[in-house]
């Protein structure tokens, strides 16, 4: 058993040890190594494309993620107060959208969109003054709402973990001293779930500038990161795909790594309140 699950870690992380490890190679052959260099790192980060999608996936990355984890909170705060029946349904609705195909997430919300846009910009269309009317389209919007709805589902999930672990003597105390609602919850509240709240976002921000599946479909002209990868690797790899791609890795490796702090101190926490 041991080995077998050895052999398992080989095969998931081996290639990407390659990937690191050709990321400093000093020729530009991508499957020979010839000697370590940070020649490919500098030419990565002077490309103009590569720099403009980085940017593009930061900015939809960083909305995408602040919005889930607004709406997603909210959610949550919400579903507590819910019968157990519809907290069920609720719950169930949040986990298929987590456990569905990206690709099926892609399509849907593509023939969602051309469905909108076909219905609201001949409508903008003939009630603009000008003769040229704004027109939606594929862009920035789409590619942070398909992300956005995705995320907001997976903070929902960790943040409503985190709000059933909340004693509610604490918030009938809190109202018992005439404290209105929101400040009960400026005050209670959110201190409490705030630790679940900055991981959600921080996986929701890793998940949105990771993606390429769900992009790909509603992206329309905009180019993100993983776009930009893949139409990379098809005229073949090279050295500085491998350095994209392990820097890529490790912003990832660091942003998870600073979810799972906040949930251990989260966990930590509602122990020693306990």
């Amino acid at each position: 058993m041991r080995a077998l699950v050895t052999a398992v870690y080989v095969f998931l992380y081996a290639p990407i040890a390659l990937v690191v490890l050709f990321s400093f190679n000093a020729g530009r052959n991508a499957s020979e190594f010839t000697g370590f260099s940070l020649e490919w790192y500098g030419k990565a980060f002077a490309n103009r494309f590569l720099t403009d999608a980085l940017q593009n996936s930061l900015i939809i990355a960083f909305t995408s993620a602040a919005l889930a984890a607004v709406f997603g909170t909210m959610a949550a705060l919400g579903m507590e107060r819910m019968s157990a029946r519809s907290r069920a349904i609720f719950d169930g609705m949040f986990a298929a959208a987590i456990v569905v195909p990206g690709v099926v997430i892609g399509i849907a919300t593509l023939v969602a969109l051309v469905a909108v846009f076909g219905a609201v910009n001949p409508a903008l269309a003939s009630l603009w003054p000008s003769e040229t009317p704004p027109k939606l389209g594929l862009g920035y919007g789409s590619i942070i709402a398909a992300h956005g709805l995705f995320s907001l589902a997976l903070v929902t999930m960790i943040v409503k973990a985190r709000v059933a672990t909340l004693g509610r003597d604490i918030v009938e105390a809190s109202s018992d001293l005439n404290a209105t609602p929101l400040t009960t919850f400026r005050k209670i509240v959110l201190p409490q779930i705030m630790p679940s709240v900055v991981a959600g976002f921080l996986l929701a921000f890793t998940f949105s500038f990771d993606d390429f599946i769900i992009a790909f479909f509603v992206a329309g002209s905009k180019t993100t990161l993983p776009i930009y990868v893949f139409a990379s690797i098809r005229r073949g790899v090279t050295p500085e795909i491998n350095a994209i791609a392990t820097s890529v890795l490790v912003a990832s490796l660091i942003l998870i790594g600073m979810a799972r702090v906040l949930m251990r101190e989260k966990k930590h926490g509602s122990a020693d309140g306990e």
